[in-house]
């Protein structure tokens, strides 16, 4: 066998050439992502590298995917982004400055606090909602440990969901109903549930397989006339006597036919989050139950303030109402 030496290059020649084959090995293993050629930018108090994207993901139809998951600095996951009427998940994997005691810490955000809980997976979790009316712009996440001392704080973009304008005929006798007493207290209960066990699990289920008339977050005008309020849920186009099932596992709180909602039943998932479903011709649960995702609730019907037979289905998380589509895969709109 022939060998390099023998090939007239020399010593001097021979280094000069292993010299250059070692340097683009190392280009070609960077270029690869196999050896880090340099450092990663500097990460700003908002938890995200600079140049970094922060837009929200592709929704592919995964109900993980409505969530950004952010990134990870001082071991809370921060996303840099929320819309108005949804949801900012904070997770905490680094719990050293979370010892168990009366609570597990806070989350603040332009004015809304959230609580974190703990999770199978042995981190913490806040859902933050985000109020439809909420001013877009820059807002300080801060992140509080058991002791309400501050742990971090987080730049976060509250975007424009660009919410639009929706108009519904409605009769006068609809138009005048009036709420049984204690109908809204009812539900303004259900919204200010926060209990500390965990029902939900992930994926959500729509509660019918009907595409969505009405979507959440539309500034309602009834017989042209504004009202000065929003649509606080999903009103899915379903036919009387449609099954109605339970987006996910939770104890029963409202299981009521009242005057102004109709048949409604209200589900505690636990940990901030609750469901409504409102308009039922028939109910098939009652106060205190547990129920589990799939299982049928009641049936769709036009009780109540209703111009038809169809399905409201509403989501709570920490007495805000949210939007309901960033939580289960994609509901189609109705054509």
């Amino acid at each position: 066998m022939r060998s390099v030496w023998g090939a007239g290059l020399g010593k001097a020649g021979v280094f000069s050439f292993l010299t250059g084959l070692f340097a683009v090995i190392v280009i070609g293993f960077g270029l690869m992502g196999g050896l880090a050629i340099s450092q990663p930018p500097p990460v700003p108090g908002n938890g995200v590298p600079s140049g970094a994207s922060v837009d929200r993901p592709v929704v592919t139809g995964k109900p993980n995917e409505h969530f950004p998951v952010g990134v990870a600095a001082s071991g809370i996951q921060v996303p840099g982004s929320v819309r108005q009427g949804e949801v900012l998940k904070v997770r905490v994997n680094d719990l050293s400055r979370f010892a168990r005691a009366s609570s597990n810490g806070t989350v603040t955000l332009a004015n809304r606090k959230a609580e974190l809980f703990p999770q199978q997976d042995g981190s913490l979790l806040a859902m933050v909602p985000v109020s439809v009316f909420q001013t877009p712009g820059s807002y300080a996440l801060k992140v509080f440990d058991p002791g309400d001392n501050l742990v971090n704080t987080y730049k976060v973009t509250i975007q424009d969901a660009h919410y639009r304008t929706q108009n519904v005929t409605v009769s006068k006798t609809t138009e005048g109903l009036q709420p049984l007493p204690g109908e809204l207290e009812a539900i303004q209960a259900l919204k200010d549930t926060i209990s500390a066990v965990k029902y939900w699990s992930e994926p959500f289920m729509s509660p019918t397989v009907d595409c969505q008339n009405s979507p959440f977050g539309v500034k309602r005008l009834h017989n042209g006339i504004p009202t000065g309020d929003y649509h606080k849920g999903v009103d899915l186009r379903s036919p009387a006597g449609r099954p109605i099932h339970a987006i996910s596992g939770g104890k029963v709180q409202i299981a009521r036919m009242y005057r102004l909602h109709g048949g409604t039943v209200g589900l505690d998932h636990g940990q901030g989050i609750g469901s409504i479903y409102i308009h039922m011709s028939r109910l098939n649960v009652k106060p205190g139950d547990m129920v589990k995702k799939g299982d049928v609730i009641g049936y769709v019907g036009s009780t109540g303030f209703a111009t038809g037979p169809h399905l409201h289905w509403g989501m709570y998380v920490s007495g805000l109402p949210v939007n309901p589509n960033q939580w289960i895969a994609d509901v189609p709109k109705c054509r």
